[in-house]
């Protein structure tokens, strides 16, 4: 089948003659690779700015707090993770995914212009950094979560009956070119924030999304483009087998992957701010590693870890047990519980006047990347098997609500638990700002939530069965197959 697509004609459905990896992956992986770089390099440094670099409208300092500009980290990251299920809806209704990737990139890219500009607003007699980071925030949240579940949809569409077999493996290579361009990135914006500023370290990840955009639009000839699915899709997602998906996957989607998140996107905010009073010195090398540089060591461990998993201890768990998908996620889950076991023992440490190296918060990422890998890389291969044809791109916006929804529990957790300084008549502080959940106990808060989360997860896992789709089955209508994933 064709389609008309701006003048030429595509695919609309994999060879199933081909056995080999689709020529459309190598340009979906480069456009990920630069896309994830400007989105993490972005989110890196962001607290550490929020907290260090912030200017109001006097060009005096503005700085936040460390409880409020980790509530409006987890919101931005609430709001990025939030704007995939309308992204997915309108690829999988109107537009397609090829047109909504490419349309809602270039809004992507006009919000790292605005962070970009803040450095550059004293020169036209603008101070005030905040309004710019608001707009260039609210622009990226829309931008990359528009595209994010259609990216992620879009590289299963490639795949056919032929070289189904190969779905897990892109999806590996998918996952490791995000975590590639977030090394890069991660390790290179806190350099060129604390060296140049940030017009530089918010401009690069600006120029790395405008490469993005080009490098996926090359790749328009190579693509399958799966059509919208109009009224077609609305009667899928309202048949039984689409209210089935959803129901089996709103539990997974909206209550257990959100836990997982709302401890592991604190690598960017808690994390970076533990890190602050640690000694950053590396052992035996030498040399101090900023704080928010740290988080490079996550993107670092999943390019290392995951053949690791792949060829070494997924087929050791096959000789004991079948890891399935779910039983993965389950393992990951209990895992999470000790990477913030381990970053509640560092805090513990701290507040007894200790200074622990970083090397101790180096292990608690280990533990964390190996949950990652059970949990973000095969739920992301899940939510694309498990949804029905017409509906892939919904129900990875399904998926990624889950991220969102995880960020907006531990935003409100710092909102909640915040208590502002009190101020008096004459301008003078009576009390500091404090917390409710102070050092340890703020860790150890969330290593409980999760530990009481996964406990219930075990349940779930065992009543789960699922159905499989993959584009191509059965003229591209595919056939369902009864599974036990449990």
């Amino acid at each position: 089948m064709d389609l008309t697509f701006y003048g030429k004609r595509h695919r609309t459905s994999p060879d199933p003659t081909l056995t080999t990896f689709p020529p459309g992956v190598p340009f979906i992986i480069g456009n990920e690779l630069a896309e994830r770089f400007s989105f993490y390099g972005m989110k890196a440094i962001l607290v550490v700015f929020m907290t260090k670099h912030l200017l109001d409208a006097t060009g005096a300092d503005a700085n936040m707090g460390d409880e409020e500009a980790k509530t409006v980290y987890h919101s931005f990251t609430a709001a990025a993770y939030f704007f995939p299920i309308l992204g997915a809806l309108l690829a999988d209704m109107f537009w397609g995914k090829y047109k909504t990737i490419l349309l809602i990139s270039l809004l992507y890219c006009v919000g790292h212009g605005f962070l970009a500009l803040m450095d550059l607003g004293p020169a036209f007699g603008i101070w005030d950094m905040q309004p710019f980071m608001y707009v260039g925030l609210i622009c990226i949240a829309v931008g990359a979560g528009g595209i994010k579940p259609c990216v992620s949809a879009h590289v299963g569409d490639q795949f056919g009956p032929g070289n189904r077999h190969l779905i897990t493996q892109v999806f590996n290579w998918f996952y490791f070119s995000i975590n590639l361009g977030a090394a890069i990135s991660t390790l290179l914006t806190p350099w060129l924030l604390a060296n140049y500023g940030p017009w530089a370290a918010f401009g690069l990840p600006g120029v790395l999304m405008g490469i993005a955009t080009f490098v996926f639009w090359l790749g328009r000839n190579s693509f399958i483009h799966v059509p919208p699915g109009g009224q077609a899709f609305l009667d899928e997602a309202m048949s039984p087998a689409g209210r089935r998906a959803l129901l089996n996957l709103a539990p997974l989607f909206l209550i257990f992957i959100p836990a997982f998140w709302a401890l592991f996107d604190q690598t960017g905010s808690s994390w970076v701010l533990q890190a602050e009073a640690m000694d950053r010195t590396i052992p035996l090398i030498g040399g101090e590693l900023l704080p928010s540089q740290i988080q490079a060591a996550n993107p670092l461990f999943i390019l290392t870890l995951i053949p690791i998993f792949t060829y070494g201890i997924y087929p050791l768990m096959g000789r004991f047990f079948e890891p399935t998908p779910l039983r993965k996620i389950g393992i990951g889950l209990f895992t999470t519980v000790l990477a913030f076991a381990i970053s509640t023992g560092i805090e513990v440490s701290i507040q007894a006047g200790d200074t622990p190296n970083i090397l101790w918060q180096v292990l608690a990422y280990v533990v964390l990347t190996s949950a990652e890998i059970m949990v973000s890389i095969v739920a992301l291969e899940f939510a694309y098997t498990q949804a029905p044809p017409k509906m892939k791109s919904l129900l990875m916006g399904v998926f990624y609500l889950g991220v969102s929804l995880g960020n907006l529990f531990t935003a409100g957790v710092n909102w909640i638990i915040s208590v502002p300084a009190e101020i008096g008549p004459n301008g003078e502080v009576i009390t500091e700002a404090t917390t409710w959940l102070e050092g340890s106990d703020y860790f150890l808060f969330f290593t409980i939530v999760m530990a009481v989360v996964a406990l219930i997860y075990v349940g779930f896992a065992q009543l789960y069965k699922g159905e499989t789709y993959i584009q191509g089955d059965e003229g591209d209508e595919a056939e369902a197959r009864e599974e036990a994933l449990s």
